[in-house]
């Protein structure tokens, strides 16, 4: 089953557009798990088992493992999802690309030691940066396109020399040319819906869109699924990560994320009819 096959398989089963970011911050993670052997996976694990009949995607942020020295946990993390969600899959938010060499070894990082189901990579090195990526046609590639940060607009709306913004440049050759392997996805924040809504254009319905900002960063959920949703009201993976994990910091964390997961999704579910 590639990652096309496990994400659908993950939007028919459990109804859901939503993926959790599980992003574990040390300072915010509930006191009854900080005294843990393994605190991160832990805190993650509840988490998962709260949340895996509602979701469509996991999305664990890299440097947030990587920064606690919790590489090990992060790895734990990814294979209990593949133990007890089999068909929900696992997004590593890596944000990678660099020179082939490089590259090579980073596509092994996510999909070798990590096993990870897709990873996200950056763009602007050009396709040689993140081909290796690419080749692995059982594997997602989720591609930055036009992101939710603030500053974005300074780069990703540049004006090309035809006229084009650079975003809807990227958008179509991440499409078409480099999707050779039918396996790319595209960095669509929720706080640029019109954009989001240019994307979708560019690219029709057989590409998915990860949506990320969502809840803490205040995205415009309802934007987003009019101007994003494909005709079978899929095509979207709507992220929400400090909004679902941190709705508690109590012994009722897991309880309070699976409330926040149940009502992304029935408001997604909502506007989908």
């Amino acid at each position: 089953m590639n990652f096309y096959d496990k994400l659908r398989a993950a939007w028919r089963n459990n109804n859901s557009l939503v993926c959790v970011g599980l992003d574990p911050d040390p300072a915010k993670l509930p006191a009854c798990v900080r005294s843990l052997d393994k605190p991160v996976f832990a805190f993650n694990k509840a988490i998962i088992d709260a949340t895996k009949d509602l979701v469509c995607a996991y999305k664990p942020q890299a440097a947030c493992y990587a920064a606690q020295d919790a590489d090990d946990q992060l790895a734990e993390t990814i294979r209990y999802i593949h133990e007890v969600a089999p068909t929900v899959p696992v997004i590593l938010d890596a944000k990678r690309a660099d020179i082939g060499n490089t590259t090579r070894m980073y596509a092994a990082e996510a999909f070798e030691r990590y096993q990870a189901d897709a990873v996200t990579v950056n763009p602007y090195m050009g396709m040689d940066a993140i081909k290796p990526f690419l080749d692995c046609a059982d594997k997602g590639v989720v591609v930055l396109c036009r992101t939710s940060n603030g500053g974005a607009k300074e780069i990703q709306e540049l004006v090309l020399q035809n006229g084009e913004l650079l975003y809807q440049y990227l958008a179509e050759r991440i499409s078409t040319v480099w999707n050779y392997n039918h396996n790319v996805l595209l960095v669509t924040g929720a706080t640029c819906p019109a954009e989001l809504g240019e994307i979708r254009k560019r690219v029709g319905d057989s590409v998915a869109l990860l949506v990320p900002g969502i809840g803490a960063q205040g995205g415009d959920l309802e934007g987003v699924l009019r101007n994003g949703l494909t005709a079978d009201k899929t095509g979207l993976v709507i992220n929400s990560s400090r909004g679902i994990i941190f709705a508690s910091n109590g012994e009722d964390f897991a309880e309070a994320a699976r409330r926040e997961a149940l009502k992304l999704r029935d408001a997604i579910n909502a506007f989908r009819g």
